[in-house]
C-alpha cells in the first residue's frame, strides 16, 4: 500500500542508490525507514533524501522519463513512470549574476587604476571564441545542465525531454518553414497566440485591461498589406479591436505599440541562444511550450511549472508527488567583505567552516545558519521561532547549503540515522 501525505495527498518517494552508487527505483519512506532500521540501507544525502543499500539485490528497472519545463527564472521537473510521479518540483534560477558581475568589474578596475606603471592591454577585449555564451546566460544554461545530473545520479531516468520554448520564434517569422501541416493542423494559432500573451503581459496593448477575452491584432491591417509575422501582431481586447477597425497602430493613437511589438521577448532570446546546447550537452529530446499548454489543458491542469513538466514527460494519469521546491545559493569560496573601519573592501580568502544556509543539528533538532562572526568561530542559528547565537563546536553539520537545495520532503528521527554528511 503506497504512503500518502496527509498534508498534500499525494505520493512520497524516496530515492534509493545500489552499492555501486548507480540509482534503483525509488521505494516508500515506510520502507526507507525499515531499511534504515535494520541497518540494510544508510543515508548518503539529504539533498533530496536519499539512501543507499548495504546489500547485493536485484536492479529491475521500469522506463522512466525525465520532462523539463526549462524557462528563464523558473524550471519545472518531473519524472514520471507508466504508474505514478516520482518525483516532481521547480527550481529558482537565480537573476543577480549581472549585477555580481558589474560589481566584480567595479573593483577590478579600481585595483587596475591603483597601478599606474602597468602598460596598457588591448589584446584582451572582443578575442570572444566561437559559442561564447554571457555569463548571465551561461549560469542558467549551466543550472539547467546540472540540475538534470543531479536527478540522473539518484533516479534511473532513461529518457529526457525538455521544454526549449513556449514557442518556436524561426516559424513565427516565417510561417511557411513548416508547410500547411503547422497553419491548418491540430495545433493553428496555439504557438503564435502564447508568445503574443507572454509578450505583452496577457493585457490589451490598448486600454490596458486584463482578465478578459483576448485576440489576436495586426498593427498594420491585412487589407492594408500587413504580413502575420509576430513583429506586426499584437494582443488587444474584442472593444478595442472593433474600434481600430482599419487603422494602423499609429493613426488609431498608439505609436509605442509598435516599438513594443519590435522589442524580442527576452525569454524567447534566452532559449533561442542555449536551446540546442541545453538539448546536446543533456542528451535530451526537445518540445515546444505551444504543444506542452494543449496538453495540459486537455488534461484539466493548472498552470505552473511543475505540471508542464509532468505533461512534457508523458504524464496522464498518474499517481502525483508531492512537489520540492529547489533554490541556489552562492558557494562563497572567495568572497569581498568590508573591513572593520567600513571603508576599504578586502577579500576573506580563508573559508569559514559554517556559512549562511547551512544546515546544523543542536540537542537532536535541526536549525538553518542565518549568519557567522567572530571570524567563523561563532554562528546564529534558526529553527521555526527559535533563534540563537552559539559556538561552533556545540553543532554539528547536517547538509552544505551551498548549490541546488532540495526543501526536505522526509527526514527520519535524528537519533536513528545519526548525523548526514555534508552533500
Amino acid at each position: 500500500m503506497d504512503i500518502q501525505s496527509g498534508m498534500t495527498g499525494r505520493d512520497l518517494r524516496v530515492p534509493v542508490l545500489n552499492m555501486r552508487n548507480e540509482p534503483l527505483m525509488p521505494t516508500t519512506p515506510g520502507r526507507a525507514r525499515k531499511l534504515l532500521k535494520q541497518n540494510k540501507a544508510r543515508v548518503i544525502s539529504s539533498n533530496p533524501f536519499t539512501i543507499q543499500l548495504l546489500y547485493a539485490t536485484g536492479e529491475t528497472k521500469q522506463p522512466v522519463r525525465l520532462g523539463v519545463d526549462s524557462g528563464y527564472k523558473r524550471t519545472g521537473f518531473s519524472v514520471v513512470t507508466q504508474k505514478r510521479e516520482l518525483i516532481s518540483g521547480e527550481a529558482v534560477i537565480r537573476t543577480d549574476i549581472p549585477k555580481l558581475n558589474q560589481e566584480k568589474s567595479m573593483y577590478r578596475r579600481g585595483r587596475r587604476n591603483k597601478l599606474w606603471y602597468r602598460q596598457p592591454r588591448f589584446m584582451n577585449r572582443g578575442n570572444k571564441k566561437e559559442g561564447w555564451l554571457a555569463p548571465s546566460i551561461n549560469h542558467k544554461l549551466q543550472t539547467h545542465v546540472k540540475l538534470i545530473e543531479k536527478l540522473k545520479r539518484i533516479l534511473p531516468i532513461t529518457e529526457t525531454v525538455i521544454e526549449v520554448a513556449s514557442f518556436d520564434a524561426q516559424k513565427m517569422q516565417n510561417p511557411e518553414i513548416s508547410g500547411i501541416e503547422y497553419r491548418q493542423g491540430e495545433l493553428q494559432g496555439y504557438e503564435i497566440r502564447e508568445y503574443l500573451l507572454e509578450k505583452f503581459h496577457r493585457t490589451c496593448v490598448y486600454c490596458g485591461k486584463t482578465n478578459v477575452p483576448l485576440e489576436i491584432e495586426h498593427l498594420t491591417p491585412r487589407s492594408r498589406g500587413g504580413p502575420d509575422t509576430v513583429n506586426n501582431l499584437a494582443i488587444s481586447c474584442h472593444e478595442c479591436n472593433q474600434r481600430k477597425n482599419n487603422l494602423t497602430a499609429e493613426e488609431f493613437g498608439y505609436p509605442e505599440v509598435r516599438k513594443m511589438a519590435l522589442v524580442t521577448l527576452r525569454d524567447a532570446a534566452f532559449m533561442n541562444t542555449v536551446r540546442w546546447k541545453l538539448t546536446h550537452l543533456t542528451g535530451s529530446a526537445h518540445t515546444f511550450g505551444y504543444i506542452t499548454k494543449k496538453n495540459r489543458i486537455s488534461l484539466g491542469l493548472d498552470k505552473s511549472h511543475a505540471n508542464d513538466a509532468f505533461v512534457i514527460a508523458g504524464g496522464t494519469d498518474q499517481i502525483r508527488a508531492s512537489q520540492y521546491e529547489i533554490s541556489q545559493r552562492r558557494r562563497n569560496n572567495r568572497s569581498l567583505q568590508v573591513n572593520r573601519k567600513g571603508f576599504m573592501p578586502s577579500i576573506r580568502r580563508k573559508r569559514y567552516t559554517f556559512q549562511p544556509g547551512d544546515i546544523v543539528v543542536h540537542s537532536h533538532e535541526r536549525f538553518s545558519v542565518i549568519g557567522v562572526h567572530s571570524y567563523g568561530k561563532s554562528i546564529v542559528i534558526k529553527g521555526g521561532e527559535m533563534k540563537m547565537d552559539i559556538n561552533t563546536k556545540k553543532v554539528k553539520l547536517v547538509k552544505y547549503g551551498k548549490g541546488l537545495r532540495f526543501t526536505a520532503q522526509f527526514l527520519p528521527p535524528l537519533k536513528k540515522v545519526g548525523i548526514l554528511g555534508g552533500s
